[in-house]
């Protein structure tokens, strides 16, 4: 499975590996191996963990504080208690070291310190007042993101799943709706009259 990197902040698109949440869910990270291959492709990340049981469950854990945290601040509502204490626990490991190159910035850690470094990701915006925190907008998906467009007018996660899929059945609904009313009697009624 792909994973989406959409939501504006590592800690939102981790919350975004499982997928319909309210109907039948869909969770990519089923395995460590899965989340040694999410932190790879975050770019904001160490690239190279290792994930044994324990620290694959304590990822899944915070995955699951940060998902509800983030959907308290959606539907205004003080934070889940427990997803506090989670991810305030988890904030307080140990962090990332960070070395500069001519190459650019390398980050490195293990596990635990990309589980550290996504606790803080994830207080720093959810302490963010202004941070607009939304719902897609597609039926079934129940991504988190940020909404930083101009007028927060940002409906969907992303274009290239939810946006795409949206506007695609759109214009098969406008084709339906016009199929339907060029064939209605009513339409063809005005035929062959002079």
């Amino acid at each position: 499975m792909d994973f989406a990197f959409v939501s504006g902040n590592p800690a939102l698109d981790l919350a975004g590996t499982v997928g319909s949440r309210r109907g039948e869910p869909v969770d990519a990270l089923t395995a460590p191996a899965d989340i040694e291959r999410w932190v790879a492709e975050c770019d904001e990340l160490p690239n190279r963990v290792t994930a044994d049981l324990a620290t694959f469950e304590s990822a899944l854990s915070l995955r699951e504080a940060i998902y509800r945290l983030a959907l308290d601040r959606v539907l205004d509502r003080p934070f889940d208690p427990a997803g506090l204490e989670i991810l305030n626990d988890a904030a307080a490991g140990p962090v990332p070291v960070i070395e500069l190159s001519d190459a650019g910035l390398h980050m490195s850690g293990d596990l635990p310190t990309v589980l550290s470094q996504i606790a803080r990701s994830a207080i720093a915006v959810l302490a963010d007042p202004r941070a607009c925190f939304k719902e897609c907008g597609r039926a079934g998906c129940t991504r988190i993101y940020l909404d930083r467009s101009r007028g927060a007018r940002r409906s969907w996660c992303g274009m290239e799943e939810c946006g795409n899929r949206v506007k695609a059945a759109a214009y098969r609904a406008r084709k339906r709706a016009a199929t339907t009313a060029e064939g209605s009697p009513g339409a063809l009624s005005g035929l062959g009259n002079p």
